[in-house]
C-alpha cells in the first residue's frame, strides 16, 4: 500500500513575519516528497514512524471531540492501519525547515478526513482559511503552535501569497528562466533545527519594545517589498530589498542563525555575490539564499552544497 506523494515547501518570505501579519509566499518544492505507506518488512526509521503515528491518532481522535465540527477523520480506517504498520514514507530532511510535518499532516487529512476540502473544488478564500485553520490544528501535535501554511502548501501543491493572516490567496510566480545566471538556493547548515525553542525565543523579543518597531518599521516592510518584487518579476528591486532584509536578519535574528553563518552571512551582504536570509525558523536545517550570478556564489560558497530552487 502506497498513498499519492506530498511534496516538501519552502516559505520564500515572510518567516517570523507572519506571525505578525507581514506577507509571506511559500512555494512548493518537488525535490522531497512523502507518502502513507505499509511494508512486510519495515525498517528501524518505518517502526519509529509508525510509533509516532499511533501517538497522533490519539491527538486527532482528541482534536475531533474539541473543534466544534471543524474537521472529523475516519478514525476506525486510520487507528487500522496504523496498527497494521503504517508509516510515512519521506525523503523530507526533518528540521529543516522545509515543511516534513507539513507533508505528514496533508497525507493524513487527505486520506482520513471526512468531509474533505478537496484540491479540485474552486478554492475560495474560506476555504483556503477553513483549511489553514485544520492543518494549524493539525500540526501543533509537532511543533506547538503553527500557522498551517507548511501543510497547505503540501496539500495544495500550488505557490500560496499570505497578504495577512486572514487573507490568502493561491498565485502564480513568473516562470523559470533556466538560461538565466540569477538563482534561489538552499545551502545546507549541515545541522537540524528544532522550531519550537526557536519560535520561544522570537516571542520574548516581542517583548521588546526596540524589537516590535524594528519587526514593522524593517523587516516587514522589506519582507513586503520583496514578495511584491518576487511576484511582478523586478529582479532589480528584488535584490535591494533582500540586502536590506538580509542584514536586518544578521543584526535581529542572529540566535536564528547558527554561529558557524555569521561570519558568511555579513560576506554576502558585503560582496553582494549572495544574500542569505533564514529559510523556515532557522537554528540549522536549510539557510535560503539569493544570488543574480550563481557562479560568484558557488565560487564564494564553494565549501558548501548549493542546491538550486529556482532560476532568474
Amino acid at each position: 500500500m502506497k498513498g499519492p506523494l506530498f511534496y516538501s515547501k519552502i516559505l520564500l518570505f515572510g518567516e517570523y513575519g507572519i506571525i505578525k501579519d507581514s506577507k509571506g509566499l511559500s512555494i512548493p518544492y518537488n525535490f522531497f516528497k512523502g507518502a502513507l505507506k505499509t511494508d512486510d518488512q519495515p525498517s528501524e526509521t518505518a517502526k519509529n514512524s509508525n510509533n509516532a503515528l499511533k501517538r497522533y491518532v490519539e491527538y486527532l481522535r482528541t482534536l475531533e471531540n474539541e473543534s466544534n465540527g471543524l474537521v472529523s477523520f475516519d478514525l476506525k480506517s486510520l487507528e487500522k492501519d496504523v496498527d497494521n504498520g503504517m508509516y510515512f514514507d519521506s525523503s523530507i530532511p526533518q528540521g529543516y525547515g522545509i515543511g516534513s510535518s507539513g507533508a505528514l499532516v496533508a497525507a493524513v487529512y487527505d486520506k482520513y478526513a471526512t468531509n474533505k476540502i478537496t484540491v479540485l473544488e474552486n478554492l475560495t478564500r474560506e476555504k483556503l482559511l477553513k483549511l489553514k485553520e485544520i492543518f494549524g490544528k493539525m500540526e501543533s501535535f509537532f511543533h506547538g503552535k503553527s500557522s498551517g501554511l507548511d501543510p497547505l502548501n503540501s496539500y495544495l501543491s500550488i505557490p500560496i501569497l499570505i497578504n495577512s493572516k486572514d487573507n490568502i490567496e493561491s498565485t502564480s510566480i513568473p516562470s523559470q528562466n533556466k538560461e538565466g545566471k540569477g538563482a534561489v538556493f538552499l545551502l545546507d547548515s549541515g545541522m537540524t533545527g528544532e522550531t519550537a525553542p526557536m519560535v520561544q525565543i522570537f516571542l520574548e523579543k516581542m517583548k521588546q519594545e526596540g524589537f516590535r518597531n524594528m519587526l514593522k518599521n524593517q523587516f516587514i516592510k522589506h519582507t513586503d517589498a520583496c514578495v511584491d518584487d518576487f511576484l511582478s518579476g523586478n529582479v532589480k528591486s528584488l535584490f535591494g530589498n533582500l540586502k536590506e532584509l538580509s542584514h536586518v536578519v544578521l543584526d535581529h535574528f542572529k540566535p536564528m542563525i547558527p554561529a558557524k553563518f555569521h561570519k558568511l552571512w555579513q560576506q554576502g551582504i558585503e560582496s553582494n555575490d549572495y544574500y542569505l536570509k533564514l529559510c523556515g525558523s532557522g537554528g540549522g536545517g536549510y539557510i535560503l539564499g539569493f544570488t543574480q550570478d550563481l557562479d560568484k556564489a558557488k565560487k564564494a560558497l564553494k565549501d558548501y552544497n548549493l542546491e538550486v530552487v529556482y532560476n532568474f
